[in-house]
């Protein structure tokens, strides 16, 4: 966290939470409420400025209740998540993975595909989608147990969650990770995070 952000932390601590303005999409962009609406319901833009989105990245965090929030300055601006707290990407050498904020995890803990095609990946960052745009890499070094290429029958089955289907592994330069089905509505409860954190009863709202 920055040290900017800490001193104003401390100097003012009593400063309402935000919710409903600040959005992670699936491709790790940040939105942000428009003061344009669409049918009654509100429309976001997305953060260009890199200052901006280097800052976010910093500050970026989960509480202990799984509500992962950025600390703006003495203020919480909690995150509404399209589907994962973080995103991964592979990294410029396509050996590993950082995450949408350019951190680096230390260590993969598994690996699922969901009803919807996403690659959602443990680490001891957190949960995080893979970027759609690396999947096809990704998909060619998916294996069964013996090493060989995970064909597109048992792919197929995995993504529809067939209990029959072949052990599958996301084989990567340094680890072998098993990866299972899971459902995309289960992802907060399996992984322990709030998609969309509201405030509580009489809690004020910014």
């Amino acid at each position: 966290m920055d040290e900017i952000v800490k001193r104003a932390m401390q100097k003012w601590p009593s400063v309402p939470n935000v919710f409903g303005w600040l959005r992670l999409d699936l491709r790790g962009n940040w939105l942000v409420k428009s003061r344009s609406t669409r049918d009654g319901q509100p429309l976001f833009e997305r953060i260009t400025n890199a200052a901006v989105i280097d800052f976010i990245g910093r500050n970026y965090q989960p509480d202990e209740r799984g509500r992962w929030f950025f600390q703006n300055g003495p203020q919480r601006v909690f995150v509404t998540l399209d589907l994962t707290p973080l995103v991964f990407r592979l990294g410029a050498s396509g050996g590993g993975f950082e995450t949408h904020t350019g951190a680096m995890p230390r260590e993969l803990r598994g690996a699922w595909l969901d009803d919807g095609g996403h690659l959602v990946i443990a680490s001891d960052l957190g949960p995080g989608v893979v970027l759609d745009r690396d999947l096809p890499a990704i998909e060619a070094r998916l294996v069964d147990a013996t090493g060989a290429p995970l064909g597109e029958p048992a792919l197929e089955a995995l993504l529809a969650g067939h209990s029959d289907v072949t052990a599958a592994y996301l084989d990567l330069a340094d680890a072998r990770i098993a990866v299972a089905h899971i459902a995309s509505a289960a992802l907060p409860d399996r992984f322990g995070f709030d998609p969309a954190p509201r405030p509580a009863p009489g809690e004020p709202d910014c």
